[in-house]
């Protein structure tokens, strides 16, 4: 296989990316011979789309699978533009004074990853930054659970994190930070013009040298949060709402 493309998994993971990115997806192999449902409906959309499909016998599948859990059905997916931290520069200037950058200090769960750049897509992010270390990378689950924004919106991997975010304000970026410790609300921040968000891992939130390295840090007000017993909101949760705190403030008055 070409190392611009990849295999996606399973029959929820190959019906999603026809579904929702059919563009990307180059061929479909179905086990041959397997009476499932959903697989003829799999094959049958894929042929409507104009994509090869390929049955195959289950021994040949497993191998094309190379151990991952297939449920009779793979599809061959091109693999997104990589997309590196010399870029981010230009994609800040493109979007003239406007630029949106969404930040993802470590996050582990690709359920979440993916999540989250459903919500940038959605929210017409510049970018997302994540690091190539300690942190999911986008992957096949990344990609059915974005519903195709990991192939839509800029994903950016960056060695030297802080190092990213000082080029960030080098460049005219104001970076905030969420926090559930900060005391300025959100929603009292001016998150018009180059704003950079930051948003923490599931565990730890912010690591201490990104927190240094914002120019403020925020938290999302949440006056039931003690009464439900709740320590935080989700990463993903946490995302979506901020983002669209900041594309409210950008909408024309």
């Amino acid at each position: 296989m070409s190392k611009d493309s990849q295999w996606i998994a399973g029959i929820n993971a190959v019906a999603a990316s026809l579904e929702h990115d059919a563009e990307h997806v180059r061929e479909v192999l179905i086990e041959a011979g397997a009476r499932n449902p959903r697989l003829t409906e799999i094959e049958e959309t894929a042929r409507r789309r104009g994509i090869d499909v390929r049955r195959i016998a289950l021994q040949a599948l497993d191998g094309v699978a190379g151990g991952l859990r297939h449920q009779g059905a793979l599809a061959r997916y091109a693999a997104a533009r990589t997309w590196g931290e010399d870029d981010l520069e230009a994609l800040v200037e493109a979007a003239h004074g406007r630029a949106l950058v969404l930040v993802l200090d470590g996050v582990q769960d690709p359920h979440n990853l993916g999540a989250c750049l459903r919500s940038a897509a959605a929210a017409g992010v510049t970018a997302v930054v994540i690091p190539k270390d300690k942190a999911v990378q986008v992957n096949a689950t990344v990609r059915k659970t974005s519903a195709g924004a990991a192939d839509s919106v800029p994903v950016v991997r960056v060695t030297n994190l802080a190092r990213c975010l000082r080029d960030l304000q080098k460049s005219g970026v104001w970076i905030y930070g969420l926090a559930g410790d900060a005391t300025t609300s959100l929603y009292a921040t001016d998150l018009r013009g180059n704003v950079a968000l930051v948003l923490g891992g599931e565990a730890d939130g912010l690591r201490r040298l990104t927190r240094e390295h914002c120019d403020g840090l925020v938290t999302i007000p949440m006056p039931g949060l003690a009464a439900a017993g709740v320590e935080s909101l989700n990463v993903s949760v946490a995302t979506g709402v901020t983002l669209f705190e900041a594309v409210r403030q950008r909408l024309p008055a």
